[in-house]
């Protein structure tokens, strides 16, 4: 399968730099898989297109202001994007696996220096990144983020030093309902949903479960092979409950759809699929690369934001609802002025 299959115009206008206000006034391109017919609405009309007894599944995952800027041993500047916690090491250290900007040419045992009195000794290159030891002087690591650390939005939302809209992008790109710290990137199509939409969906009698994946800089990986089927992805670390599970069984039981509320929701579910339909509890790492071809067992239907150009993430909504119809869906999105990626708009796929 070639990656070409996945391409599309793109003008680089249509890709938002700031997200809807109120959050529910995203528009939302409403595509029936079925009937290859797409309507145009608001997030918050949501609601409408689902049924009572459906079961809508979100990633409760928190993004964490991971983002660091220090100096290395010859006084250059370097920047450090913490990625996920390996464990301690000696003396009270933390083992983090991180990646370091500015830091091409340091040598294994380079100490780093950053704001707060953080260190950070780079004791091994693992894959792209490194495998770093983390001190504090007084605080948690935690406190420290919270305090000194940035918000690592993706590399196509421009943001310059100072920018007015850093402050915001603390709160805007989080979910309303994040709750496990761990993610370097948003769940983005969480983003659209309020506390207010969200009771509206309950009053309609839909059902909501939480999964946990802690989303990872590798969701910003180009595909490099020009065939498909060659690709690797990256993995992430996933939960899903024993309470996530129940509510799928009793969906299932009642004839209601499984509604992923974005592609980790997907890949987390498939991962754990039952041929029955369900999905059995655990936790581990997933590496599934969901591309057409796949068959689903789990997801009835998709809430997801427009995707990347011969992106993965983009691979994964045509392996549920049709290559040529997405794109024909995406072509129309362009036309109509929606607003692409994580601060832009969404979709919701159904047709069953």
């Amino acid at each position: 399968m070639s990656l070409d299959a996945f391409d599309f115009e793109l003008p680089p206008d249509r890709i938002a730099q700031e997200p809807a206000s109120p959050r529910d006034a995203s528009r939302l391109l409403v595509l029936d898989r079925a009937a290859r017919a797409v309507v145009h609405r608001r997030f918050r009309d949501l609601p409408e297109e689902l049924r009572a007894g459906d079961l809508l599944v979100l990633n409760d995952t928190k993004v964490i202001p991971a983002r660091l800027h220090g100096t290395r041993p010859s006084g250059g500047r370097v920047e450090m994007l913490l990625v996920e916690p390996l464990g301690e090491g000696g003396e009270g250290r933390l083992l983090w696996r991180a990646l370091l900007r500015g830091g091409r040419r340091l040598a294994p045992g380079a100490r780093l220096s950053f704001p707060g009195g953080l260190s950070a000794i780079a004791h091994a290159r693992d894959g792209e990144g490194w495998q770093v030891e983390l001190a504090t002087a007084s605080e948690t690591l935690g406190a420290l983020l919270e305090r000194e650390g940035e918000v690592p939005l993706p590399p196509y939302i421009r943001r310059a030093d100072a920018d007015r809209r850093s402050a915001a992008d603390r709160v805007r790109y989080q979910t309303v309902y994040a709750r496990v710290p761990g993610a370097v990137a948003a769940p983005t199509a969480g983003l659209h949903f309020t506390d207010e939409l969200l009771a509206a969906l309950s009053a309609r009698g839909i059902e909501r479960a939480c999964l946990t994946l802690h989303v990872g800089p590798g969701t910003f990986a180009p595909v490099r092979a020009d065939r498909v089927e060659e690709h690797r992805m990256h993995d992430e670390r996933y939960v899903v409950p024993v309470a996530a599970a129940e509510a799928i069984a009793r969906t299932r039981a009642r004839g209601g759809r499984i509604v992923a509320v974005g592609t980790t929701v997907a890949r987390a579910l498939e991962s754990r699929a039952r041929d029955d339909g369900g999905v059995t509890p655990g936790e581990g790492r997933t590496a599934l690369f969901i591309y057409p071809g796949f068959r689903f067992r789990v997801v009835d239907a998709l809430v997801t934001n427009f995707h990347l150009p011969r992106s993965t993430l983009l691979m994964l909504v045509c392996a549920l609802a049709g290559t040529e119809v997405v794109l024909d869906a995406y072509r129309e999105a362009v036309r109509a002025g929606y607003r692409f990626y994580s601060y832009g708009d969404a979709m919701l796929v159904k047709g069953v």
